[in-house]
């Protein structure tokens, strides 16, 4: 492991958030991110129990008012089956559904900012539209998952995205609000092999050694993304743009649509990266 991915190791990884230090952030802004998290238990009843049942849960759906989206902010959902419940436009805002069986669910609209879904099976999940804001996605399932058009900032660190629809979703950094360090998606180590990322917005993520092979990144931004090590292997690329990207040691080979990249001789390090 080189300096660059130690530094960024001590700042995130394990943490479970997604402010994130990077190495040239200043000592007392990792600090704060860090913080943050330092008296969070993840293995505590609070982090790994339910509150309710399947049934308590279905119940309290079916009772909402159909102009009224249900609330279940701060619900202690972890570790249930809900499969191919109907969430559409339900407050699960800083909800708690840790390795939580959500296969198939629809999520579509849900207000998921805060939410806790580390180890959660989100695979075929409908989630178009969501919002997902300093939500914990750590190893996630997410295959298949449907969200294009969501609003994400997320920690996905080593989530599972193979052939999930990304298309048009806004996963950039909002630059307005880094008070306490640069707030972004982290899809560090992810797999994101033919993720479907057509139109957006990723500017500023850290996907370092995350693997996109054969994935649809036509007309995405990735400006000023942290991309080292990444693997866009067969990729799809027409349109878009690495301008201030850090491409060490990642691999741009059998690229489709190589020559419409935009901003590639602006990228950092290229001189590191790997071309066929």
């Amino acid at each position: 492991m080189h300096m660059k991915e130690r530094v960024l190791s001590a700042c995130r990884n394990g943490l479970g958030i997604l402010i994130t230090c990077g190495a040239l952030l200043s000592a007392p802004s990792c600090a704060l991110a860090q913080d943050v998290m330092d008296h969070v238990d993840i293995t505590s009843a609070e982090m790994t129990e339910a509150e309710l049942t399947r049934e308590e849960l279905l119940a309290i759906l079916a009772a909402a008012a159909p102009d009224e989206p249900v609330d279940l902010s701060s619900k202690r959902l972890s570790g249930l089956n809900l499969r191919e419940v109907d969430f559409k436009g339900a407050n699960l805002r800083w909800a708690r559904m840790n390795k939580t069986d959500l296969r198939g669910a629809n999520l579509r609209g849900a207000i998921l900012d805060s939410a806790w879904l580390i180890d959660a099976n989100l695979e075929n999940a409908d989630l178009r539209g969501a919002r997902l804001a300093s939500t914990q996605m750590r190893r996630a399932n997410l295959r298949n998952a449907n969200l294009a058009g969501a609003r994400i900032v997320a920690n996905l660190q080593r989530a599972d995205l193979r052939g999930a629809n990304l298309s048009n979703a806004n996963m950039g950094a909002d630059m307005k609000n880094q008070s306490m360090g640069l707030m972004r998606t982290v899809l560090r180590m992810a797999i994101m092999d033919g993720v479907d990322m057509r139109g957006a917005n990723a500017s500023r993520m850290d996907a370092e050694y995350a693997s996109l092979q054969g994935a649809l990144l036509d007309n995405a931004n990735f400006r000023g993304a942290e991309m080292t090590g990444a693997d866009l292997t067969k990729a799809s690329v027409a349109g878009l743009d690495l301008s201030d990207a850090d491409v060490a040691g990642a691999y741009f080979v059998q690229l489709i649509g190589k020559d419409k990249i935009i901003g590639l001789d602006k990228s950092r390090n290229l001189s590191e990266a790997e071309f066929d």
